[in-house]
């Protein structure tokens, strides 16, 4: 079954794929590339953690959706 992706999905998707890798740093190397990069809990990496949280909760709903029809 096909399920149609739009721009909010795509930007989901690269979300999910940022904090991955970032919790793989994490784990593997206790190596937290967002706060490297931007400051440890700055107003920025919050941001960005957010946003991840958030594409997290989209995408659950799209695959809920998805997983109805």
């Amino acid at each position: 079954m096909k399920c149609n992706c739009n721009l909010i999905d795509s930007v989901a998707v690269v979300l999910l794929l940022v904090g991955g890798l970032n919790w793989g740093l994490v784990g593997l190397f206790q190596w937290d590339l967002v706060g490297s990069i931007f400051g440890d809990m700055s107003a920025v990496s919050r941001v960005i953690f957010t946003a991840v949280g958030l594409a997290a909760v989209w995408r659950i709903g799209c695959w809920l959706k998805c997983k109805a029809k």
